[in-house]
């Protein structure tokens, strides 16, 4: 069939084929294809299973499924499962390419109003009253008193009750936009996208603000947050795939008061920051990049240097020098007297020690006694104050990374633990193993790429295939025990697996390990 379709003068290409269902998953999870045509009959992974995978993990893609057995029931779970198509054998190649026409069409309706610039614009005249609002806005600038707090809510009609709330700020790049589109148009789209796909099934409000589209999350215990984090992050990755929109959603802490929703926001600002360490296109949440330990302080207040700060936490050396030399201009500008000096050089050192502080550092560490600082650094003159403050910021820059690091480095060391600890389980998963660690799947499985230089899933497969060479080669047991041995209850696709690494089948390679030890 693959070669009777003139697949291109349908507007399709084929970017791969798989013979087994576990193998087109892989596909599916590296080519990211649009249209997926399936069989139900497949060694290791049915049609229907991986299909019930693909809409769990990629809704957006469309399934046709081919089967030669006319059944009620496989008619009755592809009606569940969505399928676009369920076409019963023989299939003839007109057939086939009348169903793709009509698929293609959806396609292309699809897209067309996605990125409709008519459609957009009467969107942003329904939607500007919604911008006009300010109680939002005013929530999350922290500018809602107490006493008025309720009042508001009655008002607006906010029904919220939490126990918990969580921010999230959804940031579309202005600098990469698909050609001849409108920056704010596609922010406008992706707000109306965010709208329909992550608030359906929760209680939240969405609003825009300075150009990004935010979320108010009503929350009901804190281990929802890992499975909150995934979906902003499949939806950012399905907004650059459809719409051309580098999308990165930063995700605030949990707090226990929706009037306290401002601490939020800030942490989902400062996780929007650190795109340029992560990358756009995914979700970021500020308790996954922050130290654990900073959330048992008390925050204090940071008062000045914000830009100085940013630059320490997400900027190069060049950025962290430009924003020093700043700071050291605006001292001088403003201080008229030696006490206003003093005590503005005072304040500097003051904000160091509240930055590191807030993220779990010791400033005495890196400065010295902070009393005796105080007195030597009233003393600098202009040119050793600017060059104090540049090494000060960047040994802040440099400790901040080693703590990052660290704690990256013990998450992928307790993750490993858990593989050579339960890689005999057959249940074992990528989802298991995040909620052991506390930690979304998106998060995770960027952070073991980057350090071990392989997918969790390839390190897992990986692990089990060693320990199968070592029964293989030192036992007498049969393949199917080995298999059970290290997780796989499907013999066959055990050494389907065994083989691919190997090359060869278990049977023969004990048996050229044995030759080898014979000479």
């Amino acid at each position: 069939m693959k070669q009777k379709i003139r697949w291109n003068d349908l507007g399709f290409d084929v970017v791969g084929s798989a013979t087994n269902g576990v193998k087109a998953l892989e596909l599916v999870e590296k080519l990211q294809p649009d249209v997926v045509l399936t069989d139900i009959k497949m060694p290791y992974m049915d049609g229907l299973e991986l299909a019930r995978k693909l809409n769990q993990d990629y809704p957006n893609i469309y399934i046709m499924l081919c089967t030669g057995f006319d059944e009620f029931e496989y008619a009755k779970e592809a009606v569940h499962l969505e399928i676009k198509e369920y076409m019963l054998k023989p299939i003839s190649a007109t057939e086939l390419s009348d169903s793709l026409v009509k698929l293609k069409n959806t396609l292309d309706k699809e897209r067309e109003e996605k990125l409709n610039v008519k459609k957009l614009e009467d969107y942003f005249q329904e939607v500007l009253p919604k911008l006009q609002s300010n109680f939002f806005i005013s929530l999350i600038e922290g500018r809602v008193g107490e006493e008025d707090y309720e009042r508001f809510l009655q008002n607006y009609r906010v029904d919220m009750k939490g126990p918990l709330f969580c921010c999230i700020i959804f940031h579309t790049s202005e600098n990469d936009v698909p050609d001849g589109m409108n920056p704010l148009l596609l922010s406008m789209s992706v707000e109306r996208e965010v709208k329909q796909r992550l608030t359906e099934n929760c209680n939240c409000q969405e609003f825009i603000y300075m150009g990004n589209t935010i979320l108010i999350m009503e929350l009901h215990s804190e281990e929802e947050m890992a499975q909150l984090t995934d979906s902003c992050d499949r939806f950012c990755r399905w907004a650059w795939r459809i719409m051309g929109a580098a999308v990165t959603a930063g995700i605030g802490t949990v707090c226990n008061s929706l009037h306290d929703i401002s601490i939020s926001y800030e942490g989902a600002r400062e996780a929007v920051s650190y795109r340029v360490l992560y990358g756009t296109k995914r979700a970021i949440n500020i308790a996954e990049i922050v130290p654990k330990e900073s959330k048992k302080t008390v925050p204090l207040e940071e008062t000045r240097m914000q830009d100085l700060f940013r630059a320490i936490h997400v900027g190069d050396q060049e950025e962290i020098r430009k924003e020093a030399i700043k700071e050291i201009e605006k001292l001088h500008k403003n201080a008229d007297t030696i006490s206003q000096y003093n005590l503005a050089t005072m304040e500097i050192v003051s904000g160091f020690f509240k930055f590191c502080a807030n993220n779990s550092m010791d400033f005495n560490d890196i400065s010295g006694n902070v009393q005796n600082l105080y007195e030597r650094v009233t003393q600098l003159d202009e040119t050793s104050m600017t060059n104090w403050i540049i090494n000060m910021s960047a040994a802040i820059s440099e400790k901040l990374k080693s703590t990052r690091n660290s704690t990256s480095r013990r998450m992928i060391t307790d993750a490993q633990n858990i593989v050579k600890q339960r890689y005999m389980e057959p249940d074992i998963s990528l989802d298991e193993v995040c909620a052991d660690l506390g930690v979304s799947n998106s998060y995770f499985s960027s952070i073991f790429k980057k350090e071990t230089g392989q997918p969790f899933v390839t390190y897992l497969t990986d692990y089990r295939m060693d320990r199968a060479e070592e029964l293989v080669l030192n036992t007498d047991e049969k393949s199917y025990k080995i298999a059970e041995k290290v997780g796989y209850q499907d013999a066959n696709y055990f050494s389907y697996v065994f083989k691919k690494k190997f090359g060869v089948s278990p049977s023969k390679y004990r048996a050229s390990g044995k030759k080898e030890n014979e000479k």
